[in-house]
């Protein structure tokens, strides 16, 4: 049997625990043998002033995965040069890894919706599968519908796993700790402390707050 390795791609700006129960979930269902997460380096649907600088969200990245031995980070998009777009994450991935290796790329359903923007769509769905994760209930003919012709054609390399609880979300809890609003509980604690230690962000006001039993001054700048 071929081995099935996972890419948790993201921003992960921060990684929160809705990332970690998908990849936990996909693992499971699955049968992957590991999950690497990929950090983006350049978002290519983003701009750069709009994202956190890529080496804290690597480091955060780590923190979070630690305590799982099936997990690991990798730097393939942050040390390559460029937008950091799929078809090529997934094909760098390849590099190593024996040739029926079977690569499965997994991100939100709502991701996915949008794979008609993004880099040779046909080209990663010929080199690895997908998994769009979603909260239960999620009806999939929303995906044929969206994807058309490409969904029918790979449509055996395209699935669904549903995840309890991914209502988290990055940008919210970056409004949260802008407001001064505790996020323990939405992400690894690991990754909390490292936030208020290096003041990610925090609102443009010279006020200090405290939050989650965190003292941090909210200095101006900060990330979006």
């Amino acid at each position: 049997m071929s081995i099935r390795i996972g890419l948790m791609g993201g921003t992960f700006d921060p990684i929160h625990y809705g990332h970690l129960v998908t990849a936990e979930g996909a693992r499971v269902e699955f049968g992957l043998e590991r999950v690497w997460f990929v950090p983006s380096g350049w978002p290519p649907h983003k701009s750069a002033m709009d994202v956190t600088p890529a080496e804290h969200r690597y480091l955060m990245t780590v923190l979070a995965t630690l305590s799982n031995p099936y997990f690991e980070v990798s730097r393939l998009d942050i040390d390559r040069p460029g937008p950091s777009y799929t078809v090529d994450t997934v094909e760098q991935a390849r590099h190593g890894l024996p040739p029926d290796a079977e690569l499965y790329f997994i991100t939100g359903a709502d991701a996915i919706l949008e794979i008609l923007t993004w880099k040779q769509p046909e080209r990663l769905l010929e080199r690895c599968h997908l998994i769009a994760a979603t909260r239960p209930g999620y009806d999939l003919e929303r995906l044929e519908s969206t994807l058309g012709e490409l969904f029918r054609r790979f449509r055996h390399r395209i699935a669904v796993v549903q995840v309890p609880g991914l209502s988290i979300s990055s940008s919210d809890i970056r409004q949260r700790v802008r407001r001064g609003q505790p996020i323990r509980y939405l992400v690894p604690e690991p990754v909390v402390d490292y936030i208020y230690k290096h003041r990610l962000y925090q609102a443009p006001t010279g006020r200090e707050v405290v939050a989650g039993g965190h003292r941090m001054a909210q200095i101006p700048g900060g990330t979006e």
